[in-house]
């Protein structure tokens, strides 16, 4: 039996609730693994309140780390006693014990720590398409400006510091002063606090007035107007979250006023593949090891407080990333 967090029907963090499940033996292409800490995400409280709508009762969680104590027929890359991490679907992460498909579970090198394979998987991977996969039409070259919303989030302080490794301008937004301090101090060029600035009108004034190749919003329906006229001619709005809620309809003739292109891309479809997973895992592994990204984890709650940390997400009383501890 495994304790795991588990919901079932749509709501606040009131509906998360402490239960007992069975865990049974893999089968082919699955594995069973422990976990030793689990990544808290945005996405578990689209998942949670039905914005992303899932068949109930629905076990929570698209991100942890542990070590595999069986592997069904046909797995290949991973076997019992392997540390390993993943983000993945379908849902299931918020619990000590777990059988899932293994398609998008790597092995975690030893120098990195269970508690950092948590927290960096879903948050490190998003960053990873995002920077290197979802580029405007002219491409991203050293010196370039691009902004990025919430760069004070778990996605945001790894964009960061990534973003100044490939040599980019990240003109980072966040809500309150600290935040935008702690998105200088992880390597933005520059940081707006959208709470009392225009974050349009600054992000023109940095760039002498030309805007930037790309926006990377993950706020949603609240920023996306005020990305839109970030851009430069063809630039790119990639919206990836919904943090204020979804985007309502919009004309498309909006865009006509600098060809502009939007793109709403998810994790999910650039993991699709065993193959692509790894590949973009190495990446982020190489990354990390090298310095030259570090996990900030600034927020660990026991998986019993799963309900408070729902809530300290949804009011923006976190910052870098969030683990549940078991």
């Amino acid at each position: 039996m495994s304790k795991a967090v588990r919901i079932d029907r749509n709501g606040g963090p009131e509906e998360l609730k402490i239960v007992d499940v069975e865990v049974g033996d893999p089968g082919p292409g699955e594995i069973r693994i422990r976990h030793k800490a689990v990544g808290l995400n945005f996405i578990d409280t689209y998942q949670r309140s039905g914005l992303y709508p899932f068949p109930m009762p629905l076990q929570l969680g698209m991100e942890a780390s542990g070590v595999v104590e069986a592997v069904g027929e046909g797995v290949t890359h991973l076997k019992a006693g392997d540390r390993a991490a993943y983000a993945s679907a379908p849902p299931g992460s918020y619990c000590e014990q777990r059988v899932m498909p293994a398609r998008n579970v790597c092995r975690l090198p030893d120098a990195i720590s269970f508690e950092t394979g948590a927290a960096m998987m879903l948050k490190g991977l998003t960053t990873q398409y995002l920077l290197k996969k979802t580029l405007p039409a002219e491409g991203l070259q050293p010196g370039d400006f691009i902004v990025f919303h919430a760069a004070a989030g778990g996605v945001g302080l790894i964009a960061c510091q990534w973003a100044k490794a490939l040599g980019l301008q990240l003109i980072g937004t966040a809500g309150t002063d600290a935040k935008c301090q702690l998105a200088l101090a992880h390597g933005a060029a520059h940081a707006i606090n959208y709470s009392t600035e225009n974050f349009a009108e600054r992000v023109k004034e940095i760039t002498g007035g030309k805007g930037v190749k790309v926006v990377y919003d993950s706020v949603g329906k609240d920023t996306f107007e005020g990305s839109l006229a970030c851009l430069r001619p063809f630039g790119l709005l990639a919206v990836f979250g919904n943090g204020s809620g979804p985007v309502a309809a919009f004309n498309l003739g909006t865009l006509a006023k600098g060809s502009y292109y939007v793109t709403r891309p998810t994790l999910f479809t650039h993991i699709a593949t065993r193959e692509s997973t790894q590949a973009m895992a190495d990446e982020l592994f190489a990354v990390v090891q090298s310095g030259a990204v570090k996990i900030p984890i600034d927020q660990r709650y026991a998986l019993t407080d799963v309900q408070q940390a729902h809530r300290d997400l949804e009011a923006r009383k976190t910052t870098g990333c969030t683990i549940l501890t078991l």
